[in-house]
């Protein structure tokens, strides 16, 4: 089973990718692609072009996770990145959002649920 904490962090492809990558593919592309450690226990998610699949990269401590889900019908509504970004972060509730097929664009925390720290 995935077990994720609340230190793991979720990233988000913004590129398509074939999905006929597998374990070191994806590997690869969080390595070199989104400058990440594949290795950090960090949760990687990457999508088709048409948004109607999806893989999920997964290090647990001792081995390599890749999930996989694709929607018979419709298309995920992936989260859009600014210039030149190849990623985007979000929280695990929004991943779950995602993957259930909500539109995270019309979604939005009620005011004071979520603490939002500021960088200097």
């Amino acid at each position: 089973m995935l077990g994720l904490g609340p230190a793991t962090r979720v990233y988000v492809a913004t590129g398509a990718v074939d999905m006929r990558k597998g374990f070191e593919g994806l590997f690869g592309l969080v390595r070199d692609e989104l400058g990440r450690d594949p290795l950090s226990g960090h949760l990687f998610l990457f999508s088709n072009r048409s948004r109607t699949r999806l893989k999920v990269v997964f290090w647990d401590g001792s081995g390599l996770w890749v999930c996989a889900k694709r929607l018979e019908k419709g298309r995920f509504h992936w989260p859009e990145a600014g210039a030149g970004q190849t990623s985007v972060a979000m929280r695990q509730e929004e991943l779950a959002m995602l993957v259930a097929g909500l539109d995270l664009s019309q979604a939005k925390p009620r005011r004071g649920w979520l603490r939002i720290e500021k960088a200097n």
